[in-house]
């Protein structure tokens, strides 16, 4: 070894510790509470998952206050918290929302990276995938709760719904939404009322909460009380997330 390169290679060394030390300090656990940066509002404090119904359900809902007030924490959306859940995820929630560009559940819930699951189909219709994609949180990881999140003016339900009622199926795969909201239809026109589209889609909403609620492989689970399925409804005009079945106590 040539002893002239010796303190250079002392110097390489000290840098690389210091580096590691430095990336070592970004791994740190979301689960310890830390300091909102008064200059970066992406890094509120952020908190352990809950992991009751109940208190998932609290967190989702407080989030949607803050998104209806405007007074927004956008939790777990930095560098640090995509670095923590790079490797391995924790979801609290389950959501199976509609494919509407107006409704977004991690940002009308105001949450971040690593803390829900998103399901979206349109008209939150479902089949054997999307069931399946549902059921992965809580069977896999324990993810104590689903929301079936429902909206005010949705498109893929006014097309079923006239769809159906005039007899003239739609084009390709879209049929295949039709079919699936075809129950809903069914339910709106029994009920009748004003505005039978509005009807249909809150009756979409909770026809799909109860077929989840009472499944063969989550209704053990919510016996249990290990899991809550909630039925939702978003106005678009508010920003408000309206409870319509399944709420946890």
């Amino acid at each position: 070894m040539d002893t002239a390169e010796s303190p250079n290679r002392r110097v390489l060394l000290a840098g690389a510790l210091a580096s590691a030390t430095v990336a070592l300090a970004g791994c740190t656990p979301t689960s310890a509470v830390t300091t909102p940066s008064s200059a970066s509002p992406s890094s509120a404090t952020s908190t352990l998952p809950p992991t009751t119904p109940a208190a998932a359900f609290t967190r989702l809902m407080e989030g949607n206050k803050r998104w209806v007030s405007g007074d927004l924490q956008h939790p777990d959306r930095d560098p640090d918290r995509r670095e923590f859940v790079a490797q391995q995820q924790e979801p609290y929630g389950s959501v199976l929302s509609c494919i509407d560009s107006r409704v977004p559940p991690e940002l009308l819930f105001d949450t971040g990276l690593g803390d829900l699951y998103v399901m979206r189909t349109g008209g939150e219709a479902i089949g054997p995938v999307v069931t399946g994609s549902v059921e992965y949180g809580p069977m896999t990881s324990g993810t104590p709760l689903i929301v079936v999140l429902g909206h005010q003016r949705c498109g893929a339900v006014k097309a079923a719904y006239e769809s159906l009622r005039d007899g003239k199926p739609l084009p390709g795969n879209l049929q295949a939404i039709v079919k699936a909201l075809e129950p809903a239809y069914r339910q709106a026109v029994r009920e009748g009322g004003s505005d039978p589209v509005e009807t249909m889609a809150r009756a979409q909403v909770t026809l799909t909460a109860t077929d989840l609620r009472t499944n063969n492989d989550l209704s053990p689970l919510v016996k249990k009380g290990d899991l809550a399925v909630v039925g939702a409804y978003y106005s678009l005009d508010t920003g408000k997330v309206e409870v319509l079945s399944g709420a946890p106590s």
